[in-house]
């Protein structure tokens, strides 16, 4: 059964930095693209930033140059650096998994953690 914890979310002002930290159970994280989404009240889950097993990564317009993603393998682990955060940047982050079986796809999601960007 696969399993995605996240933590690190919380308050903030503007201008400050959270790490977002997802753990991930299961036989899955070698070949999985693992990636962070956000949704804030009323709008769609977006993708904020993913990264491949081998370590290639995409962002959001939004969050370049503020944001990195990265992942230990060897841990199970992916992160999300966030600095410079706006009050735009205020969602419920989930990590996601996209597990590359022999012909599908698999999707798995974390519960969610808030982050809160304000003064």
């Amino acid at each position: 059964q696969v399993q995605l914890v996240e933590s690190g979310g919380g308050l903030v002002q503007p201008g400050g930095s959270l790490r977002l930290s997802c753990t991930a159970s299961g036989s899955i994280f070698s070949n999985s693209v693992m990636g962070w989404y956000r949704q804030a009240p009323g709008k769609e889950r977006d993708l904020v930033a993913a990264i491949s097993s081998g370590g290639h990564t995409n962002y959001a317009d939004s969050v370049k140059g503020r944001f990195t993603i990265s992942r230990d393998n060897a841990k199970n682990l992916v992160f999300l650096q966030m600095n410079s955060l706006k009050p735009e940047d205020t969602a419920v982050y989930y990590c996601n998994a996209k597990v590359l079986r022999s012909t599908t796809i698999d999707d798995y999601w974390g519960q969610g953690t808030q982050v809160t960007v304000s003064s």
